[in-house]
């Protein structure tokens, strides 16, 4: 039962996000009072040297901006496990070498920009020629090096990725640098899953899903405690908090989603379900914020930096 008492709050003196998150906690308003939550616990998980730290995410996210916000999670230690979908290879490929994802809108004609060769995502554009083809390319002749590899896991894959990308902004490429394990369940929902599938049909190449799996056990075994960053849903959502439950789930949880729980679906279940289901402890730190990852993830990390003082400039 809550106690404490609502306060009205200025903005004078405020100069630092972090400063406004203290007084978002002190507002007791609505979602504000969970990113002033969320900011806190994972100030406190990724202090603590006994966690492991998972992250999840999807891929339309990478198409964004925020692939950079990303990469400098990996950079400043955040991270030690990442969960996410095959689209997050293409994207990442994609925009490494080259790829110009265009400023769009939302309630342009699809079919016009179909008859330009333009796939809209959201309110971004990517051109055909900058997505696809790249992707095919890069893939096919990476797999023309790994030639003698017939069995390769999701997370050998994402390394052999990592190191043929030279882009400060590439998640694979910095999770590479650092040895961060990225898993990727979903590999074939994607364009690099395709070119998979096809040089399968011309060579012996086997997908080791369960090497991956066995990894992930590792792991969550290994661990002393884990906490979980999870952005939006889907298969890499439950994929982080799957394999958490066999340590009797979380220990730390913040969640940023737009996805309501009504329909039942696992990409819009509160977090909270997660400890009916052993997913996360019932003693766990757990926020979950509503809002749109490109605007709450930044913000929460801008405050977790500024009260590290981890970034220089």
């Amino acid at each position: 039962m809550a106690t404490s008492p609502i306060k009205d709050y200025t903005l004078k003196g405020v100069s630092s996000f972090w400063q406004l998150a203290q007084r978002f906690g002190e507002s007791g308003g609505f979602m504000a009072r969970e990113v002033a939550k969320a900011s806190d616990i994972l100030f406190e998980m990724c202090s603590d040297i006994r966690c492991t730290k998972f992250l999840s995410f999807t891929a339309n996210l990478v198409a964004t901006g925020l692939r950079g916000v990303i990469a400098e999670m990996i950079r400043e230690g955040l991270v030690d496990v990442i969960i996410t979908t095959g689209g997050t290879l293409d994207h990442d490929i994609a925009r490494s070498l080259g790829g110009a994802y265009l400023k769009g809108d939302f309630d342009e004609d699809d079919k016009k920009l179909r008859t330009r060769g333009i796939h809209r995502l959201g309110n971004i554009f990517v051109p055909v020629e900058s997505y696809g083809p790249i992707i095919e390319r890069f893939t096919r002749a990476m797999l023309q090096d790994l030639y003698d590899r017939e069995h390769l896991s999701t997370r050998e894959l994402a390394e052999e990725i990592g190191k043929r990308l030279d882009d400060e902004n590439s998640i694979l490429a910095q999770a590479y640098k650092k040895k961060i394990p990225i898993y990727i369940p979903g590999i074939v929902d994607s364009s690099f899953g395709t070119q998979l599938f096809i040089a399968s049909q011309k060579r012996r190449l086997f997908i080791d899903l369960l090497r991956d799996e066995k990894e992930l056990m590792d792991i969550v075994f290994s661990a002393q405690k884990t906490g979980g960053i999870i952005i939006g849903g889907g298969i890499s959502k439950h994929h982080l908090l799957w394999y958490n439950q066999y340590r009797e789930g979380l220990d730390y949880a913040v969640g940023i989603t737009t996805s309501q729980e009504y329909d039942g679906s696992l990409s819009g279940a509160k977090l909270n379900e997660a400890i009916s289901w052993s997913k996360i402890k019932t003693h766990a730190k757990v926020a979950l914020v509503y809002g749109d990852a490109t605007i709450v993830l930044p913000l929460i990390l801008l405050a977790l930096y500024e009260r590290r003082g981890a970034l220089k400039g």
